[in-house]
C-alpha cells in the first residue's frame, strides 16, 4: 500500500529476510519474465511439474489418511477410557513436509508424512493398532514397519503413492485443527524420537515463512533440483546435498534478491554459492535458544562441528547442519558444478545458449580415467534392499578414505546406482554396483610408485559386514566386491544406454572430457577380446555359486600414466560475466571455520626408479592367481565376515567356471593396488 503525506508518496520499507541485508531490490524486467516463461517451458518434459488431477489424487488420498487417523486416536482413547467429552474433541492431524508440503514434488514423488497424536496415544499405539488399520484398508499395499530407526517410520502405497508416516506424540490433551508446529514451546517433555519426527514439519515451514515470495521460490527451487539430479550431486546419503539443503540454498537466494523472479534467481544462486567462502555456514535466520538443553549446531561450542566443510543450517530449534555428510571430494564437485552453472546461465541471459543447456547431462563415466566399481549382491530381491541400503549408507566412509590417500585429488561417487551383470542367467541372483570416479595428483617426480588400497576397501567392507551382523541382518550370501576399472573397461559393466554420448569435447580449465562413441567401443590395447571373458572371470571369482562368502575385494594391478590423469582445475580468478563484482554476504555471525589439516595416513607404498615398462610389455597380463588365501585385515579385532563363514573353504573353487580366459585380470582378494609410472 501507497500512502501519501503531502505531496510527497512515501512506500512503507520491505519485509526484511535473512540475516543480512539484501543485494539487489531491483524489479524484474520484460526480458526477465520472457526468460522465466522459457524456463518453465524447457522444465516441462522433464516431468518437474504435476498435473492437476493427480494433484488432486493426492489430496484425496491425504483426506482418507487423515480421517484414519482421527478415527484411530478416537479408538485409543476409547479403549484408555478418556472421558466423552475428551473423545468427541481428541483431534489427531496428518501433518506434511518435504517436496510435497514445499509444493516441488514431481510427478509419482512420495509424501513424506506426520502424524500427530494427543499424549494418550503411545508410540507402540502407533507401530500395532495403527499398522494393524492401515493393513486392514484395502488401498493400501507394501506396508512395512520400520521400528528402529533412527526416525521410525511406517511405509506405505496408498492407492499408488508412496508415503513414509513418521510418528509424534505431544504432551497436549487434544490436537486442534489450527496446531502451528513451529511452535518451540511444543517440544517441552517430548523424547527424542518424537523431536526428531517433528523436525521435518518444523523446517519446511520455516522456510517457507523464510522466503519473500513463495511461487519464485518454488519454480527456482524445481529448476535446482533438476538441475542436481541431471549433473549427479543430489544425495545427502552420499555425501551430496539432499532435498532439505537444495531448498535452503534456494531460500537464501531468494533473501539476497527479494523481488526478483525465476530466471533471475536461478542465475544468482550460482553466483552466490561459486562464490561462497566455504566453510561460512548458510543461515536463513539468526539461531534462537530456547533453554531446552538440545544439542544444536554451533562451532563454538562443539569441537566436532568446526570439522564441517559445508554447513547449511536448519531454521528450526533444534538447529542442525543438514550437510554433516559432505566430504573434501562432494564439496569439490559441487563447487565446479556451481562455476559451470554460472558460467551456462550467463550465456542464457546474454541469449548466447537455452535453458536446455543447464539441463544437459555431464558424462560421468567420461570424466575420469579411473574408476572403483563396489558392487552389492544378496540372493533375494527382499534381501538386496536391505543389503544395497546399507551398503550405500556406508560409501561415503570408503570416499573419505580414498580421499585421505596421499596419490589421490578426487573421489567421486555416482548417486546413482546400477544392476551388475549376471555370470549365470538362470541363477536368480540380485546386484546393484555403484562407480566411483577417481583422480590422482600430479607429480613431476620420475618414480613408480605403487598405490595400496587394501586398507581402504578392507576398512569399508569390515564396516558394512559389523554392521549387518550387529542388526541381525546379515545372510551367508550377501557379498560386497570392489575392483578397479578404466574408462575404456566401462562398457562391459555398465548398460550402452548409460555410456552413449554424443560427440563432444568439453575443455574446462585443462580438462578434457573426450567423448564415447560406437568406435571407442572397440577393444584396444589392454582391453583386448579377452577383455570381456575377464570380466566374466572376476564375477565367476567373486560370486560364483561355490566361491568363499562374503568375498570382499578384488584387484586389479594397472599401469596409470600420472601425467594422463584429468584433474579439475578450480580457478578462483575465473570470470563470472558482468556480475562478478556483487559482494556476496557471508555469516557474520558464525566464525570462519578453516578446514581441519589433512591426517597424515600412512600407506603400503612400494617405490622403484626408472622401471617403467614399455608398451607392449605394460599389455602382458599374467595368468590369474588360484586359490589365493585371504589376506589378514588390517584391523586388530576380527573380520565380521569369518563369524558367518568359518565352515567355508579358504581357497577359490574355480570348478563352476566353464572356460577361462586365457588371460584375465590378476584378481588378488582383498586388495586393489594400482602402479603410478611418474
Amino acid at each position: 500500500p501507497v500512502t501519501t503525506q503531502g505531496s510527497q508518496q512515501t512506500q512503507p520499507p520491505q519485509k526484511h529476510y535473512g540475516i543480512t541485508s539484501p543485494i539487489s531490490l531491483a524489479a524484474p524486467k520484460e526480458t526477465d519474465c520472457i526468460l522465466t516463461q522459457k524456463l518453465i517451458e524447457t522444465l516441462k518434459p522433464f516431468g518437474v511439474f504435476e498435473e492437476e488431477e493427480e494433484l488432486q489424487r493426492r489430496i484425496l488420498i491425504l483426506g482418507k489418511l487423515n480421517n484414519l487417523v482421527k478415527e484411530w486416536i478416537r479408538e485409543i482413547s476409547e479403549s484408555k477410557n478418556l472421558p466423552q467429552s475428551v473423545i468427541e474433541n481428541v483431534g489427531g492431524k496428518i501433518f506434511t513436509f518435504g517436496s510435497y508440503r514445499l509444493g516441488v514434488h514431481t510427478k509419482g514423488a512420495d509424501i513424506d508424512a506426520l502424524c500427530v497424536a494427543p499424549r494418550h496415544v503411545d508410540r507402540s499405539d502407533f507401530f500395532t493398532s495403527f499398522y494393524d488399520k492401515l493393513k486392514l484398508q484395502e488401498e493400501v499395499k507394501d506396508l512395512r514397519a520400520v521400528e528402529e530407526a533412527f526416525v521410525p517410520v511406517i511405509k506405505l502405497c496408498f492407492d499408488g503413492i508412496e508415503i513414509d508416516i513418521l510418528f509424534a506424540r505431544l504432551a497436549l490433551q487434544t490436537i486442534p485443527e489450527d496446531l502451528d508446529l513451529r511452535d518451540d514451546s511444543l517440544l517441552k517433555n517430548l523424547d527424542i524420537r518424537c523431536i526428531r519426527s517433528l523436525n521435518g514439519c518444523r523446517v519446511t515451514d520455516e522456510i517457507l515463512h523464510l522466503v519473500p515470495n513463495i511461487d519464485n521460490f518454488r519454480l527456482t527451487l524445481r529448476a535446482i533440483k533438476l538441475w542436481a539430479k541431471r549433473h549427479n550431486i543430489y544425495s545427502n546419503i552420499l555425501g551430496f546435498l539432499g532435498g532439505v539443503s537444495w531448498a535452503m540454498l534456494v531460500a537464501r537466494t531468494c533473501q539476497l534478491y527479494p523481488n526478483a523472479i525465476a530466471s533471475t534467481l536461478v542465475h544468482k544462486f550460482f553466483l552466490v554459492f561459486s562464490k561462497w567462502e566455504w566453510p561460512n555456514p548458510v543461515l536463513l535466520k539468526q539461531p534462537e535458544e530456547c533453554n531446552l538443553n538440545l544439542p544444536v549446531w554451533d562451532p563454538r561450542v562443539n569441537p566436532s562441528d568446526r570439522y564441517h566443510l559445508m554447513p547449511i543450517i536448519t531454521p528450526a530449534y533444534p538447529q542442525q547442519n543438514s550437510t554433516y555428510n559432505v566430504s573434501v571430494s562432494t564439496r569439490m564437485v559441487m563447487v565446479e558444478e556451481f562455476k559451470q552453472g554460472l558460467a551456462i546461465t550467463d550465456e542464457i541471459l546474454l541469449s548466447k545458449a537455452e535453458w536446455s543447456k543447464l539441463f544437459e547431462a555431464p558424462n560421468f563415466f567420461q570424466k575420469y580415467k579411473h574408476y572403483i566399481v563396489l558392487l552389492a549382491s544378496a540372493p533375494t530381491e527382499k534381501q538386496r534392499l536391505e543389503w544395497v541400503g546399507l551398503v550405500e549408507s556406508k560409501i561415503r566412509i570408503l570416499v573419505g578414505s580414498l580421499e585421505k590417500n596421499e596419490f589421490i585429488t578426487l573421489a567421486h561417487v555416482n548417486p546413482q546406482s546400477f544392476p551388475a551383470p549376471k555370470e549365470n542367467p538362470d541363477k536368480e541372483e540380485f546386484r546393484t554396483m555403484w562407480v566411483i570416479g577417481l583422480v590422482f595428483k600430479k607429480t613431476e617426480n620420475s618414480e613408480n610408485l605403487s598405490v595400496d588400497l587394501t586398507y581402504d576397501i578392507q576398512s569399508f567392507t569390515d564396516t558394512v559386514y559389523r554392521q549387518a551382523i550387529n542388526s541381525k541382518m546379515f545372510e551367508v550370501d550377501m557379498k560386497i566386491a570392489a575392483m578397479h576399472v578404466k574408462r575404456k573397461q566401462l562398457h562391459q559393466l555398465l548398460p550402452n544406454h548409460v555410456l552413449q554420448k554424443k560427440k563432444k569435447v568439453n575443455l574446462e580449465k585443462g580438462v578434457k572430457l573426450t567423448a564415447l562413441n560406437d568406435s571407442s567401443l572397440d577393444l584396444s590395447m589392454d582391453s583386448d577380446n579377452s577383455m570381456s571373458t575377464s570380466f566374466l572371470f572376476f564375477f565367476f571369482l567373486f560370486f560364483g555359486r561355490n566361491s568363499p562368502a562374503p568375498a570382499v575385494t578384488a584387484a586389479s594391478v594397472t599401469n596409470i600414466q600420472a601425467t594422463e590423469v584429468s584433474v579439475p582445475q578450480v580457478n578462483s580468478s575465473e570470470s563470472s560475466g558482468g556480475t562478478s563484482s556483487e559482494s556476496i554476504p557471508q555469516t557474520a555471525t558464525q566464525p570462519a571455520i578453516s578446514p581441519p589439516p589433512k591426517p597424515t595416513v600412512s600407506r603400503v607404498v612400494s617405490s622403484t626408479r626408472n622401471a617403467a615398462t614399455s608398451g607392449n610389455a605394460a599389455t602382458k597380463i599374467p595368468t590369474p592367481i588360484v586359490g589365493v588365501k585371504r589376506t589378514s585385515s588390517p584391523h586388530k579385532e576380527e573380520s565380521p565376515k569369518k563369524t558367518k563363514t568359518e565352515e567355508k573353504t579358504s581357497s577359490t573353487d574355480l570348478s563352476d567356471i566353464p572356460a577361462l580366459p586365457a588371460n584375465p585380470i590378476p584378481v588378488i582378494k582383498n586388495s586393489i593396488k594400482l602402479r603410478l609410472n611418474r
